[in-house]
């Protein structure tokens, strides 16, 4: 394991409060329950506690990808409206700002510092070691058009912040793809990239709508028939790949009949992630290490895989060059 958490790694799918430390989840939903029990459907409640509780939660999550080498990550959230408490949706959004700005371990880039006057602000970590964080705001197969438009906006403002795509996510069977449409398809207009969960669950005139709209990446594909996989390779459409949590919410019955096998053999763009680490107890050392170990990759193929990820990001070229000399640094060091 200590050989995959050295490897430079890139993580495109992971979402923000699925990565929550379990001893900080256990920390928040203390009062929940009696004698420590927990109603799952409360922890989301506490997790959204506050704007304090985001900031630390998201501060912890580039603290412990960052620890097993995922030198890019892209980390996905839901911006939250709770009137309750004061909170909307810019001021979520502020919250995890905030908390990529408290990292003290590494040294976090968000794309900020074009727009920062005020040098002691700039997101420095300690030297040497960095990360590149970009942020996905995600739209809820709950809300409605106007709410999804209202993420896209955001998402539009603070671009500067290191903000640079949409992603469609939630519960795979609730919400119609019609409804969030045309929110998806202000965005690409705006020049923000666009990423979709796909094929969850099984729904075939849903997934060849999503083709069609041609995302810049799918995640999950785990119900996809023959035409919509002729598509997805002839549009070279990058799969988030997520092989654990495939297998624990039984999208996937074994890793052996897994797709990721044939997309790899293929040379089809891929990408290894981790989903929710906290809910699935896995990182993506983890997911590296499995992969490997159930489809006989080899540890400088691994590496290989992890650079071709850097072609599927969602930041401009000059990010991408200096991460492919970090993984070319790296196949040197192999």
């Amino acid at each position: 394991m200590e050989s995959w958490v050295s490897m430079p790694k890139v993580e495109l799918h992971a979402h923000l409060n699925g990565s929550i430390r379990d001893s900080t989840l256990l920390e928040l939903a203390r009062g929940l329950g009696e004698k420590g029990a927990i109603v799952f459907s409360e922890v989301e409640q506490v997790i959204l506690k506050n704007q304090s509780t985001v900031t630390r939660i998201t501060k912890e999550v580039v603290e412990d990808f960052a620890s097993e080498n995922v030198v890019y990550l892209e980390l996905r959230t839901t911006p939250k409206n709770n009137d309750s408490i004061g909170m909307t949706k810019r001021s979520y959004m502020e919250a995890v700002i905030k908390g990529l700005r408290a990292v003290t371990t590494v040294d976090v880039d968000f794309g900020c510092h074009e727009m920062e006057s005020d040098a002691s602000d700039v997101c420095i970590g300690s030297p040497g070691k960095k990360i590149y964080i970009r942020l996905l705001l995600s739209i809820d197969r709950r809300e409605s058009t106007a709410s999804a438009m209202e993420t896209v906006k955001l998402a539009m403002e603070m671009k500067e912040l290191g903000v640079v795509g949409i992603d469609l996510s939630g519960h795979p069977l609730v919400g119609e793809w019609i409804t969030f449409l045309p929110a998806l398809q202000f965005a690409r207009e705006q020049g923000l990239s666009i990423t979709v969960h796909c094929g969850e669950v099984p729904n075939p005139e849903e997934v060849q709508a999503m083709l069609d709209f041609h995302p810049g990446r799918i995640g999950h594909a785990c119900f996809l028939d023959e035409e919509h996989w002729n598509t997805v390779k002839a549009s070279k459409i990058p799969v988030e790949i997520c092989l654990s949590s495939n297998i624990m919410t039984e999208r996937i019955p074994s890793l052996d009949v897994h797709h990721f096998a044939d997309l790899y053999n293929e040379k089809h763009p891929v990408v290894l992630c981790t989903d929710d680490p906290g809910v699935f107890s896995t990182s993506l050392s983890k997911e590296y290490s499995l992969a490997a170990s159930t489809f006989g990759i080899g540890k400088k193929e691994m590496l290989l895989l992890a650079k071709d990820a850097v072609e599927s990001i969602f930041s401009g070229e000059e990010v991408k060059r200096e991460l492919r000399q970090i993984f070319d640094s790296a196949l040197k060091e192999l």
